[in-house]
């Protein structure tokens, strides 16, 4: 393994975990109808998934994965020609979706690595390690 590192989101674990103490009392306090269950067990699974964010460089790909690793992707290492560093601006968000330099992953904070691959198609990968991240992909790709 070239490369592992996990980010952790502090402030969605933060902010959804308030969520879920806050319905959890309200339960306990009016009792329970069916959508409440429902948005529970939503946000316990968001948080599962979307607290942290795991990125792998090794054995030819470059891997990441969601929490516990429902969501998981890699990509051959051999298919990337760049690895540049980047910042995100808030707009940019956190999650997963497609923005206007192509699908981010993202868990926490504003930095991030984007990657192009053969074709033109871009990903970006948040992370609070850019350099090390892009290091790590640079020697494999020769850049």
């Amino acid at each position: 393994m070239n490369y592992r590192h996990t980010q952790i989101g502090y402030i969605t674990i933060t902010a959804l975990g308030a969520v879920i103490f806050l319905i959890i009392e309200q339960i306990q306090f009016f009792g329970s109808d069916p959508l409440q269950i429902a948005v529970l067990a939503i946000l316990v699974v968001c948080l599962l998934i979307f607290s942290s964010l795991t990125i792998e460089v090794g054995n030819g790909f470059l891997n990441w994965k969601f929490g516990f690793g429902l969501i998981h992707k890699k990509v051959p290492v051999a298919d990337i020609i760049r690895a540049t560093p980047i910042k995100l601006s808030l707009f940019h968000g956190w999650g997963i979706h497609l923005t206007t330099g192509g699908w981010l992953y993202n868990v926490s904070g504003f930095q991030a690595v984007e990657f192009e691959l053969r074709g033109g198609k871009k990903f970006r990968l948040g992370t609070n390690e850019p350099k090390k991240l892009v290091q790590a992909v640079s020697v494999l790709i020769g850049q």
